[in-house]
């Protein structure tokens, strides 16, 4: 229904109220619409927020002209915990201020007191009018100031400027506003904002096989790892500035069809398998593979990484081996063929004989109400993070119920879309619930196609959270095929510094790059087939070691409340194709970086940076005096040369006080 009043492309929204759109605890969160009226009359605006649940508080946000040209108004909300929070627009006509524009534009054009007879009255009455919409009792200051205000407009014996002076009076405008008249309100429609705990935003992932962590025998054969020899590597990722430790699937692997080394469809004895071919004898996704150890010492593992500031995700992957109990239990879970076999899954050319995809419509039901016993056994030990494998492969709606669910009841938990797939997916599954997502930054090189996708992303936050992985156990891409590790730093470098969350597979740290060589973007000696124990303590004198360069730009991330965003993402002008600047500020702390990373670091880059806009703490000329963030040297950024050699750092990073 149309109101009195416009109240139109109000944000945040998703698909005109559809879904939630979203926002972690402690963000400063945007709240704009356009708001106008027929005439010369001015208006008012406020943002109606209301927390969680039935009797959640209620907040009133006053809103200002940002843009009187465009009719913008704006309003910064903070929710202060999680939750699903309403808000919503509401505008009225402001006759006080309607009037005070009014007078001073006749009092500029020489009107008399004569002249203003009836003006004067009305400012009198509207004061009162104010007053009376003082608290209960109402004696207060503010309401014996209206009405001596109103008092003075009334009183005939003293010039004009004396009688309208104390009504043109900041401190009558600010009683009024406390006791606004509002006519004509115009009430928007009700959105909703699903509240995160801060970690949904901003985070640092490493990506580890636990089984690998065994180290080799005397022989020199890899030893299957388990839960305390991947304990061991705690302090190392720890060092390295990491928030998540995530872990493929830790459940029993089954034997039939089990894949050798490099997916060979063959596998010989004593071959591990895909952790993905998930089941078997000795159970399914609420059990752990024997060799990794026990649920117990599983608990363990998970608080001994909370002791390093390290949270355990774990793979939620919704597949079986030919082995796994559903299988025979529930056949009707699975997809039968013609000739009576089990479907296993494909992706052409790829073929996956070891793993049987779900079917989600024989009898989704109590394949439902499964998958969430599945997720919820697991939160209750503990694990608050989930990053879904495959999830484009499975309906939009189950994961809009399952995601939900489970927030209802555990609303501190995350979940992490693998979604490489079609942009119209990847973004419906954002929208349907999913935390965070897997984004196209793995294949984006090119300063031109860096720049268009991270403003893509940063108009998109809203509804989706991006993860820039820079690799995967999947996806060794061709630049990291052929890069050397100034390649890798750079890399590194983007995903960190353009993203609240960023992401590297256990051996990125190394610049391990060889690949399976037919092509594609597959490691040799993939670790998703078998064993890859690797000697961290020797990987220092190789030359490609990549710890201390990661653990720089996760303490400058720490450090740094503006790397935790993505609304206020900036690039700017830098005169050379191979040199990248952007710049972020923190709305809360007045934080501010510009950083510019070399796109070809084995190559010397120098351009002429031109800031774009007026940003936070610039000076009368544009320019910014700032901090140069590893080698603490002061700076002006803006008109100046940008230099980055071989050899040293891949990036420049600086920093100031927007407030300043």
């Amino acid at each position: 229904m149309i109101g009195r009043l416009g109240i139109d492309e109000v944000t945040p929204v998703v698909d005109g109220g559809r879904y939630p759109s979203k926002a972690v605890v402690g963000e400063h969160v945007p709240v704009a619409a356009t708001i106008w009226r027929e005439g010369h009359d001015e208006l008012a605006a406020a943002v109606v927020l209301r927390g969680p649940g039935p009797g959640g508080d209620r907040e009133v946000l006053p809103m200002e002209r940002v843009d009187a040209g465009a009719d913008r108004w704006a309003a910064t909300a903070v929710p202060d915990r999680p939750g699903v929070w309403t808000y919503r627009v509401e505008a009225w006509s402001d006759p006080w201020a309607t009037w005070r524009h009014g007078m001073r534009a006749k009092l500029d054009d020489g009107w008399t007191a004569e002249d203003l007879d009836n003006e004067l009255e009305d400012g009198a009455r509207l004061l009162e009018r104010h007053a009376e919409q003082s608290s209960p009792g109402g004696a207060d200051a503010g309401r014996a100031w209206l009405h001596r205000a109103a008092g003075a407009l009334r009183d005939r014996r003293v010039p004009l400027a004396d009688r309208v002076a104390l009504a043109l009076d900041g401190r009558t405008t600010t009683a009024a506003d406390r006791r606004p008249l509002r006519e004509l309100l115009t009430i928007g429609a009700e959105l909703q904002v699903r509240v995160d705990r801060p970690r949904a935003l901003a985070g640092a992932w490493y990506e580890l096989f636990p089984r690998s962590t065994g180290g080799r025998d005397e022989h020199g054969k890899p030893v299957h790892g388990t839960f305390a020899t991947a304990e061991a590597q705690l302090p190392r990722i720890a060092r390295m500035g990491f928030d998540v430790l995530y872990l493929p699937p830790i459940h029993p692997i089954g034997v039939t069809h089990r894949k050798g080394p490099d997916n060979a469809l063959t596998a010989a004895a004593g071959d591990v398998g895909s952790p993905w071919a998930i089941g078997s004898a000795d159970g399914g996704h609420d059990a752990v593979h024997p060799e990794l150890g026990t649920l117990d010492e599983f608990g363990h593992f998970v608080a001994a990484a909370a002791e390093h500031g390290l949270e355990v995700a774990l793979d939620l992957a919704f597949q079986c081996s030919p082995d796994h109990p559903w299988v025979v239990s529930h056949p009707e879970w699975f997809t039968a063929r013609p000739d009576g076999t089990v479907a296993f899954a494909e992706n052409p050319p790829k073929r996956y004989q070891d793993i049987y995809p779900l079917d989600f419509d024989q009898e989704p039901a109590g394949l439902y109400e499964e998958l969430l016993r599945v997720v919820l056994f697991w939160a209750e030990r503990g694990v608050r993070i989930f990053r879904v494998d495959n999830p484009h492969t499975k309906p939009r709606d189950f994961w809009h119920w399952l995601i939900g669910t489970v927030k209802n009841s555990h609303p501190d938990v995350l979940f992490l879309a693998e979604a490489f797939t079609r942009p119209a997916v990847l973004k419906g599954l954002a929208k349907a619930g999913f935390t965070q997502s897997y984004t196209y930054f793995t294949w984006r090189t090119t300063k031109r196609e860096l720049t268009a996708y991270l403003t893509e992303l940063a108009g998109s936050v809203d509804y989706l959270r991006p993860n820039l992985f820079v690799n995967t156990p999947d996806i060794l891409p061709a630049h990291l095929q052929q890069g050397s590790p100034a390649v890798f730093a750079s890399r590194a470098a983007l995903a960190a510094l353009l993203s609240p969350t960023w992401g590297v597979y256990a051996g990125f740290e190394l610049c391990e790059n060889e690949a399976l060589g037919d092509g594609g973007e597959e490691y040799a000696h993939a670790e998703k087939y078998e064993l890859r124990p690797r000697d961290w303590a020797a990987s220092a004198a190789t030359g490609r070691d990549l710890q201390p360069w990661i653990a720089t730009l996760n303490r400058l991330r720490r450090a740094h409340p503006a790397f935790g965003g993505l609304r206020t993402l900036r690039f700017h002008d830098i005169a050379h194709d191979a040199l990248i600047a952007f710049s972020k500020t923190d709305p809360a702390t007045g934080d501010a970086v510009l950083c510019v990373v070399s796109l070809a670091p084995d190559r010397p880059a120098a351009g002429r940076l031109e800031l774009r806009g007026p940003l936070p703490g610039a000076g009368p000329d544009g320019t910014i005096t700032a901090r140069d963030a590893l080698t603490g040297e002061g700076v002006t950024l803006g008109g100046g040369t940008i230099t980055i050699l071989p050899g040293g750092p891949v990036a420049r990073v600086f920093t100031w006080s927007g407030n300043a």
